[in-house]
């Protein structure tokens, strides 16, 4: 990606913008960034930045999102998908399909740099039926 053109501010409102939740690990596994952070399905406390990814996960999940990242560190696998039904809504408990990716971040090398782990509502998407193109009129 070339990004010499695109300062801090263009940036940020990038990665607000791209429909999905992005949290980011270095390669010591310390949580670097995150976005959306006033709407995320999957709060991150401002306490998180700087922690090993370890402790921001209940007990729940921890060892599958450990061994995820293991297998990434050791260029096992470089992409990893799932997906589950979450409530989304407290009131109706109205559940939408999430889908949930984590990617290694690699050098031009295939040095392990991190991980990109990205949660998106598609719920929506899961509903489109038929084509609409770029000459349709309406939204």
């Amino acid at each position: 990606m070339q990004i010499d053109g695109m300062n801090e501010v263009l940036i940020n409102a990038m990665f607000e913008t791209v429909p999905m939740e992005i949290t980011v690990i270095d390669a010591n596994d310390r949580v670097l960034a995150w976005n959306k952070h006033h709407t995320r399905l999957f709060n991150r406390p401002e306490a998180c930045y700087g922690m090993d990814f370890r402790d921001c996960h209940g007990p729940k999940n921890l060892a599958i999102i450990e061994r995820i990242v293991g297998e990434m560190k050791s260029g096992a696998k470089d992409k990893v998908r799932f997906w589950l039904d979450l409530e989304v809504d407290k009131i109706t408990h109205k559940k939408n399909k999430i889908l949930i990716e984590f990617f290694a971040l690699r050098d031009i090398n295939g040095k392990y740099l991190g991980c990109m782990e990205c949660s998106q509502d598609i719920q929506e998407i899961m509903g489109l039926t038929g084509s609409k193109v770029l000459m349709d009129e309406g939204e």
